[in-house]
């Protein structure tokens, strides 16, 4: 049965309370409309949602900053009363490799790193400006970032600067990433540096969660509605045009919509209403899933924020101590760690259970620092989220779906848009505005 405009409940449905969805909601209600926010998990955020140990601290599901050079999160930010509330601080990073852990925050670090020769190190220092005059990401799209990197910096500086990090972030497909990637994060770092080299980052006083909620609100105040624990389970649509969305609650109807889950969960949703074309383009783009451990602990592993793990063996990217970052006073002078690690569904660590899993790390961690021990821990939560990294593989744009779908007033907006950027609550944010803009334009 074809509704009427009369019947129409809202002018649109934004499926996912994500960044994406959340900056899209909030434009479109400055601009007057009436927006209903359909999303599966109890609580906004996304990848950047949060939950709260046993003592009522709050953090993080997985580990989020933002670079001091970011624009839409502070123009948001302002937006909902909260631009006071960004913060910017020095980060202090480092590597473990060959069982010592070394600091790389600043270009004096980098000189002093005894692992490369003199002549590797000088190469790697020089490798972001080299990278900057390359203005055109096309013209090194079909290179991986080995046959692009190695050249500039050198097979040994490759080896054991760049090579464990890739195949730690890229799983089975470090070979098949686009250079584009590498190129996009190295300009973007380059201009995180203060006038000493050293790194500035950002973050939300009371973090992702505080700032996800106070959208949130905003999308409230506004007269528009944002429902949780919604997973859109069926469509209803005829002649080319969406009608409604099925949820548990359920049927939803709109003018416009917009989904922003991840390309394989859009596939699920459309099911039958998408031709086996459409369907085989959304799932070419491969994904990744995070399998991130989260220790609250008595005691500091070490001073640095951010430790990229080079060494062969270790299963974490990195080990991220949050509160070497933002302060432990934050934190009911806890420490926060967060242990983190790329892999797909059919890896057995997936399947872990979570004690079984902290047995797993626990291990490994005191390889890492001898001196730790599971006394240390006062609570832990072990998160999973399966679409967590869009795999952008050589010539990811030639392939990428754009932003249409089967219904011509329902459109897409995901993380996977955001190249030649990588995934990022700052790029997350535009990539919402612009979709907002585009509907808004479409209903006028």
């Amino acid at each position: 049965m074809i509704m009427s405009r009369t019947d129409i409940e809202h002018d649109v449905i934004v499926v996912g309370a994500g960044f994406t969805g959340l900056s899209a909601a909030l434009e479109l209600c400055h601009a007057g409309k009436r927006v209903l926010v359909l999303e599966a998990d109890d609580a906004p955020g996304g990848l950047a949602g949060t939950f709260e140990f046993r003592d009522g601290v709050r953090i993080e599901k997985f580990y989020h900053h933002w670079f001091n050079n970011d624009r839409f999160v502070p123009e948001l930010a302002g937006k909902v009363g909260l631009g006071k509330e960004i913060v910017t601080l020095p980060s202090r990073t480092g590597m473990y490799y060959n069982g010592k852990r070394w600091r790389l925050s600043t270009p004096l670090d980098l000189l002093r790193f005894k692992p490369l020769r003199l002549i590797d190190r000088v190469r790697l220092g020089l490798l972001v400006f080299r990278v900057r005059q390359i203005k055109d990401w096309r013209s090194i799209e079909h290179l991986s970032i080995r046959e692009w990197l190695e050249p500039l910096c050198g097979k040994e500086a490759f080896r054991v600067v760049w090579e464990p990090l890739i195949r730690a972030k890229f799983s089975i497909y470090a070979d098949q990433i686009s250079a584009v990637w590498f190129w996009k994060k190295l300009v973007l770092r380059g201009g995180t540096r203060d006038r000493n080299g050293g790194e500035q980052l950002a973050y939300m006083k009371g973090g992702f969660g505080r700032f996800a909620h106070a959208i949130d609100e905003a999308v409230r105040r506004n007269g528009s509605e944002i429902r949780y624990g919604e997973q859109v389970t069926a469509l209803h649509g005829a002649n080319g045009t969406l009608e409604a969305v099925v949820t548990p609650s359920g049927r939803h109807s709109a003018k416009r919509f917009l989904f922003t889950p991840a390309f394989p969960v859009i596939a699920d949703i459309f099911g039958e209403h998408a031709n086996a074309k459409t369907q085989a383009r959304w799932r070419r783009v491969n994904y990744l899933g995070n399998l991130c451990l989260v220790l609250q602990l008595d005691r500091s592993l070490s001073d640095t924020y951010w430790l990229n793990v080079n060494d062969p063996g270790f299963p974490f990217v990195g080990v991220i101590e949050h509160t070497n970052f933002d302060s432990p006073e934050n934190y009911e002078h806890r420490r926060v760690v967060y242990l983190s690690r790329y892999l797909t569904p059919d890896d057995p660590l997936w399947s872990y259970a979570d004690p079984n899993y902290l047995e797993y790390a626990v291990e490994h961690i005191k390889r890492m620092f001898p001196e730790f021990d599971t006394s240390w821990i006062l609570d832990y939560r072990i998160w999973r989220a399966r679409f967590a990294q869009p795999i952008t593989e050589r010539g990811y744009s030639s392939y990428v779906p754009d932003h249409a779908t089967p219904f011509d007033n329902a459109m897409i907006s995901t993380m996977a848009h955001i190249y030649p950027e990588d995934r990022g609550t700052n790029y997350a944010i535009r990539e919402g505005m612009a979709a907002a803009r585009r509907i808004e334009a479409c209903l006028d």
